[in-house]
């Protein structure tokens, strides 16, 4: 049997209960987390691509999956496709009245998704944080944040591979005397701050939780704030990639063998 996907697991939550908002955000966000395999009418030439559509009774659409195997599977032929993020697709077909065919016929998650939902996803992506200036003068331990959002952020930061070390949350007080919550993000590659930062944003809007409940910070793992965080703060491993070793055999070297004369 083959295993399931993250939307297949996704669009089953969503499923069960059709009036859940959560389920339907996590599906969401799976969907523009997902790298989707787009089928095309020809190859793709540079930066042009030709998506297949077909029109049903519910409107006109593109058909893309969650693995190549998928589409092979729908299309029983070899068809050329185009490999892009859930994200991507959606602000490429925001406003065009195109919906998309997602898994069709051929997993737990087929579904159409109208013109409508894309064009709201394209548009809750384009959501971003916002810089601030503040003084936090204390670090506590997180408290009072729904499971909704934990499990959000450790979903969304193991898609973060490689741009940090880890990253914590915690309780803050400000020297104005307001509270609030931080996710501090320690080593963080350069340049990924902003990448970081957004899909911390993203965790928290997916999460049905109002915008401005949590702030971001980055901190070298050096730093006397990082051993503060580390202290009272929930850890969130970020994955990191894996090291390639790479050997080289010398002809002959192996008695096992030999070198092949041609």
């Amino acid at each position: 049997m083959t295993e399931a996907t993250a939307l297949d697991i996704a669009h089953a939550a969503m499923s069960t209960d059709p009036q859940d908002d959560a389920a339907r955000l996590r599906f969401f966000e799976r969907l523009a987390d997902s790298e989707l395999f787009l089928m095309l009418t020809e190859e793709a030439k540079d930066e042009n691509i030709s998506p297949e559509l077909f029109d049903v009774a519910d409107g006109r659409f593109v058909l893309a999956f969650d693995r190549e195997d998928r589409l092979a599977r729908f299309a029983e032929r070899p068809v050329p496709y185009v490999a892009l993020s859930g994200r991507v697709l959606s602000a490429m077909l925001a406003g065009q009245g195109i919906g998309l065919g997602l898994n069709l016929e051929v997993a737990p998650s087929s579904m159409l998704i109208p013109a409508e939902a894309l064009g709201w996803l394209a548009e809750t992506l384009q959501h971003g944080p916002e810089e601030v200036q503040q003084q936090l003068e204390e670090f506590l331990p997180p408290a009072g944040l729904p499971d909704d959002l934990l499990s959000a952020l450790d979903t969304k930061l193991a898609t973060a591979v490689g741009l940090a070390e880890a990253a914590y949350l915690v309780g803050t007080k400000t020297k104005g005397g307001g509270a609030g919550h931080l996710l501090g993000f320690i080593g963080a590659v350069d340049g990924a701050e902003p990448a970081l930062a957004k899909a911390a944003s993203e965790a928290l809007t997916f999460s049905g939780i109002e915008a401005g409940a949590m702030d971001v910070g980055f901190f070298r793992a050096h730093d006397q704030v990082a051993a503060a965080l580390a202290r009272v703060g929930l850890r969130f491993d970020l994955p990191q990639p894996e090291a390639r070793v790479v050997t080289q055999t010398i002809p002959g070297s192996d008695p096992e063998k030999p070198p092949i004369l041609k």
